[in-house]
């Protein structure tokens, strides 16, 4: 090639690459991209595709849940084994996970409120409680028949019922809905436990002066969560124990079987119960049983991590093989707790309606066919029968069971039903007796059993982290590998690679005097996309690859958040837009937190899943980032990642498992984050506020804040934090910071590569110490 040839082309390289630059007279899209049509308001779009991505998820959720089964119907012992995990990872899901105390049960009494509460010429009444696990008991009241007890039946009413209605000493339940005295009358011990009901009067800390109208059901199940247990799972622990009383009867020489009843909420219970344990010989489930795919708009207190990804309802029947139950189709219907009010919001919606007959005929059809073949399960059968009785129109409330269902669960225990409708309810004996002193005892106890659970999980969390090895950095690198692939897989929740090729798409947006903005849209998957706003400084040479600095916004914000005036109440304080001006590629992504409930209710369909709102996050940057490198200018070794408020959630979990982030920076949000989701002492808890999506499952025992930091280890990590930044306080954050500094100062020898700045402020970018650690530590500006 001549000289001149060369030069030539020299000078047409020069305007190809100033063409990146988008000179005054160059309009979109970026080179090596389609123009971007896509108009509106793309943030909600975002939110609104990843919600038609759960949907189709769910859906699809019964054929992936089949590929899980692989039951061994050859003998009782060859099934038993093929179906041991499902039943142990079921009890995990659900929390059921904590040894329970020997079993002991008493009576409860005082001077005005005897433990006999009444008597019948069939049966008396007898105030009881059990211990359960460590400063948690069941309470209620046990029905002992006048005559020797054929069956044991734990009978699981509607939560808000209390054991004083569902058994007719008090006022509120129809007498058809009794069961309960009807199962006594008929020569059942009946234990009848209290269940947290969907009253909100002790959600409260009168000293805080904080107050919500979570009902208590969501209130203890939202700190569980946290902490690996779950209400529902607390619920059955009771029954559990309950049962572990019965059984050391039988062990005794007591030849009864023990059976599970239970209806709307209190039937949910039993349902887990009997699948969790195969010491309860029968169950009739009222209300409870069907399609799951909708857990979303049930409550929130239904919520189980991962738990369609193996267990619909009627993969559950698997775990009663090979005993029988009883399931009524039975009208019901409850909003999952109190309306907010004056002083009092922040619960999350949600609402449980019964399934129809049909509904559950067709969610039992598949393992029905499967086990009708098996010439040893001849005598399992699950009869659905309808709760109306004969003549009356379907749908008509007769109680929690008709005459056929309670015949086909007396036949099933072998049992005689010699009373068919039950007599006149019994009459307390108590004076004054107050049921909701009971209830606050019960919830007490919830509350401080997992109070104690976040209190030593520090401990919990250093025993997990055992086979971390600090010796080196290189060392400590590899062996967090394991840790890492565990946070986003079984805490995060892993989506499959995306499905799309990128397809970018770009047009401009700013042209200012020293930079350019171009929108850009990438696929990841049908629906979902990843948006940003790509920040491009002028005067970018030839060769010349320079740092990119991701800039991401906080709750409700957008990429524009980062980079506009916001008038006089600073937060973002233009970072975007001060990092171009400084000269580094700055990229503002898109997340998908935007539209209150609307993406909130995201979570919700993706945690039984096992997803969450991070699971489409870290793929969106991870597409971002793909295609970040291809850009001639950006140089892949120098990606930086800084994030305000829930942009600081995303400093924390991104790049925990993206290590192409070379740093990260978390302003707004670094804090003791156990205490800070479950901590019912903290005014600034996330237990008074409507954020319902904080909560990630079993985060308290595996990874707080510094072990999320650990796993950035040991690539630089820095937090800004202002004095008056309400997400925390200073002592909350210093304390978990100093185990990051611990980590970074004493074992890894590189005291360096992690900074803390106060400031005197609140929640905002503060731009001083964290401008200085970028260019420390991305060696820019030069």
């Amino acid at each position: 090639m001549t000289s001149l040839n060369r030069l030539a082309g020299v000078v047409g390289s020069v305007i190809v690459w100033l063409g990146y630059s988008a000179g005054p007279g160059r309009a979109d899209p970026l080179p090596n991209t389609q123009p971007l049509r896509a108009e509106g308001d793309l943030a909600a779009q975002m939110v609104a595709g990843m919600h038609q991505y759960l949907d189709r998820a769910l859906a699809d959720s019964p054929r992936r849940r089949a590929a899980q089964w692989k039951p061994d119907y050859r003998s009782l012992e060859h099934y038993r084994q093929s179906v041991a995990a499902h039943r142990e990872r079921l009890r995990t899901l659900l929390g059921v996970v904590d040894a329970r105390l020997p079993a002991r049960m008493e009576y409860v009494g005082g001077p005005d409120e005897p433990a006999l509460v009444a008597e019948t010429p069939r049966y008396k009444v007898f105030a009881v409680r059990w211990d359960v696990l460590p400063g948690v008991t069941g309470e209620g009241l046990l029905l002992e028949p006048q005559e020797p007890a054929l069956a044991n039946v734990i009978a699981l009413p509607e939560a808000d019922w209390t054991p004083e209605m569902a058994v007719g000493l008090a006022p509120g339940v129809p007498s058809e809905a009794q069961f309960p005295r009807y199962l006594a009358e008929n020569r059942c011990r009946v234990l009848v436990p209290v269940l947290m009901d969907r009253s909100d009067e002790f959600s409260a800390n009168a000293q805080l002066k904080r107050a919500t109208n979570q009902p208590h059901r969501e209130f203890i199940h939202r700190m569980a969560y946290q902490m690996g247990r779950t209400l529902l799972g607390y619920e059955v622990q009771k029954v559990l124990a309950a049962v572990d009383g019965f059984h050391r009867q039988q062990e005794k020489g007591e030849k009864r079987p023990t059976a599970v009843f239970g209806y709307g909420e209190g039937g949910l219970i039993a349902l887990y119960a009997v699948a969790c344990d195969e010491r309860i010989a029968t169950a009739l489930i009222s209300a409870a049983f069907g399609p799951r795919e909708k857990i979303a708009d049930e409550p929130i207190y239904h919520n189980v991590w991962g738990l369609l990804t193996e267990f619909g309802d009627g993969d559950l029947l698997r775990l009663l093989v090979p005993r029988s139950a009883v399931f009524v189709a039975s009208p019901w219907a409850v909003d999952a707790g109190p309306p907010s009010r004056a002083g009092r919001s922040g619960a999350a919606p949600g609402r449980s309606v019964a399934a129809s007959f049909e509904a559950m005929q067709a969610e039992m059809k598949p393992v029905l066919a499967e086990i009708r073949p098996v010439p040893w399960l001849k005598g399992t059968r699950f009869p659905l029968v309808r709760s109306s009785a004969p003549g009356e129109p379907p749908g008509t409330f007769s109680g929690p069971a008709s005459p056929e269902a309670y015949a086909a669960f007396f036949d099933i225990l072998g049992l005689p039903m010699t009373i068919t409708a039950p007599h006149q309810p019994p009459t307390d004996l108590r004076k004054n007796f107050q049921p909701r002193h009971r209830q606050k005892r019960q919830f007490q106890e919830l509350v401080e059993y997992t109070q104690k659970l976040w209190r030593h999980s520090e401990a919990v969390r250093q025993q997990f982290w055992q086979k971390a090895d600090a010796s080196s950095p290189h060392a400590w690198d590899q062996s967090t590998e394991a840790y890492r692939d565990y946070f986003h897989t079984e805490v995060i929740g892993k989506l499959p690679e995306p499905t799309r090729p990128p397809n970018p798409r770009t047009r401009r947006v700013y042209h200012e005097k020293t930079w350019t903005g171009y929108e850009v849209m990438l696929d990841v998957y049908e629906d979902v996309p990843a948006y940003g706003i790509l920040l491009l400084p002028q005067g970018l040479q030839p060769g010349e690859k320079r740092p990119v600095v991701v800039c991401q916004h906080g709750l409700e914000g957008t990429p524009r958040s980062t980079i506009d005036d916001e008038g006089k109440r600073v937060v973002y304080n233009q970072f975007s837009r001060r990092l171009v001006e400084l000269g580094y590629i700055v990229y503002a992504p898109q997340n998908p937190y935007y539209g209150r409930n609307e993406f909130r209710q995201l979570q919700r369909k993706a945690n039984p899943l096992k997803l969450s709102l991070f699971s489409f996050i870290i793929r969106q940057h991870q597409r971002t980032l793909d295609w970040l490198e291809t850009l001639p200018y950006v140089d892949k070794d120098r990606i930086a990642f800084y994030g305000l408020s829930y942009g600081g959630k995303t400093a924390m979990r991104v790049p925990a498992v993206e290590k192409r982030y070379c740093l990260s920076i978390c302003s707004g949000d670094f804090n003791e984050w156990i205490g800070k989701n479950v901590s019912v002492d903290l005014d600034r808890s996330y237990m008074w506020t409507g954020e319902y999506e904080m909560y990630e499952f079993n985060l308290g025992h595996t990874f707080n804040y510094a072990e999320m930091a650990a796993l950035i280890a040991p690539r630089p990590f820095m937090v800004e934090r202002g004095h008056d930044d309400g997400v925390g306080t200073d002592e909350m954050v210093a304390y978990e910071y100093a185990k990051v500094r611990y980590l970074y100062a004493n074992r890894l020898k590189l005291p360096q590569r992690t900074e803390i700045e106060f400031f005197v402020g609140g929640h905002q970018i503060h731009a001083q110490g964290t401008f200085a650690f970028l260019k420390k530590h991305l060696q820019f500006p030069r």
